[in-house]
């Protein structure tokens, strides 16, 4: 699907605010709100918006600590890699996770408890794992996501 420049102001007000009512992003936009809600339904069938989430307050969850975990495998046989991504996937304390290249093979957002809560994950999910040579833990302080994302035109 191409985007056009009516298509990224759609999609930066939906990253701003997903719940926009459609009236308040047609006239943001400056498009009727007709058009602008068969837009965003092109958008969506074309996966470009592929769904909606809601910002939480990780303190009125319980989570008192974020860390990102760096974990460096022990083989990168395609069998091993896709185990442990599987494992990832099914942890409630995985926020995110990133298979990179460089000296870790992937970057893991993690939210806990507290430290107690960290130790133990980091002990039972990561390092008790076959498929885990290595983990480095690092402490997250603060954390601000960019709601910006850059769209990129396509040259004709």
């Amino acid at each position: 699907m191409k985007l056009d420049s009516t298509d990224i102001q759609i999609i930066r007000e939906l990253r701003k605010n997903a719940r926009i009512p459609n009236k308040m992003l047609s006239e943001l936009v400056g498009l009727a709100p007709s058009t602008c809600l068969e837009r965003v339904r092109r958008l969506r069938l074309a996966r470009v918006l592929t769904g909606y989430h809601a910002d939480l307050d990780p303190d009125a969850l319980g989570i008192g600590l974020q860390a990102m975990v760096a974990v460096r495998l022990a083989r990168h046989a395609r069998s091993e890699v896709e185990a442990f991504q599987t494992h990832l996937s099914t942890l409630t304390e995985v926020v995110t996770m990133f298979h990179v290249a460089g000296a870790n093979d992937y970057l893991v957002h993690v939210a806990v408890r507290d430290a107690a809560h960290l130790r133990e994950l980091a002990l039972s999910a990561f390092t008790e794992r076959p498929e885990v040579a290595h983990i480095e833990t690092q402490l997250i302080f603060h954390h601000q996501r960019n709601h910006e994302l850059p769209v990129y035109l396509s040259a004709d």
